[in-house]
């Protein structure tokens, strides 16, 4: 996951209705639209709708900018509209919260649930950025704590996200919430055309497949 901001806390809120993994023990229970009163300027925060897919696009190119890694951002429009905006008879692979000030689109919070065979049910955020002009002015905390709500509802126990490990501010301040470093854990991935060999392997007799590993870990 990937978040840009510090997200440093704004004025009080009214709700109406390389990285470094951190894991969230969520204890927040908000729900519904937020609207914070900042500088009197309205903020407010809404689930995406299918509408939104270009937006959210773009907020995800905008965030690999941040992270200088803009040639990794290839997912397409219709690849969001396909896994975030699904048939009715079909569950959606992630949702999205956005955000805007006085209507005008200010950051987004993309989140999906997962599982610890340890705890239990949890949500993994896996980015969560605001536009430079519009941070310091507690938008992104107010996306997160949205975040832990829907947790909360779910009945996830955990909340987990990544953060870029020179983005020192961030971790302290996600230390400041009661987020905890988990220093002892590498993030393993597999992709493209590795994971298409992989799973060409699922064809193969277990005792043709070379070399040996031992089958222990964490997923």
């Amino acid at each position: 996951m990937r978040l840009a901001d510090p997200l440093r806390a704004g004025n009080g809120f009214r709700c109406e209705s390389r990285k470094v993994a951190l894991q969230f023990g969520a204890r927040v229970a908000l729900d519904g639209l937020c609207a914070l009163p900042i500088m009197e300027r309205m903020t407010t925060i809404r689930r995406a709708r299918a509408a939104d897919a270009p937006l959210i696009l773009q907020f995800v190119r905008e965030l690999a900018e941040y992270e200088r890694e803009p040639q990794s951002a290839r997912l397409t429009e219709a690849e969001l509209l396909r896994d975030g905006f699904p048939q009715e008879d079909e569950t959606p692979f992630f949702e999205c919260l956005i955000a805007e000030e006085d209507g005008e689109p200010a950051g987004f919070a993309l989140f999906f649930p997962v599982y610890s065979t340890w705890r239990g049910r949890a949500m993994h955020l896996e980015d969560l950025f605001v536009r430079p002009r519009f941070r310091g002015r507690g938008i992104g905390k107010s996306l997160l704590t949205h975040v832990a709500a829907r947790s909360v509802e779910r009945g996830c126990v955990l909340l987990f996200w990544h953060v870029l490990d020179w983005n020192q501010p961030a971790i302290e301040f996600y230390r400041s919430l009661g987020a905890d470093t988990l220093t002892e854990w590498r993030r393993m991935r597999v992709g493209d055309e590795a994971l298409t060999a992989l799973a060409r392997d699922a064809q193969t007799p277990a005792a043709a497949q070379a070399p040996q590993s031992p089958a222990q870990g964490r997923a």
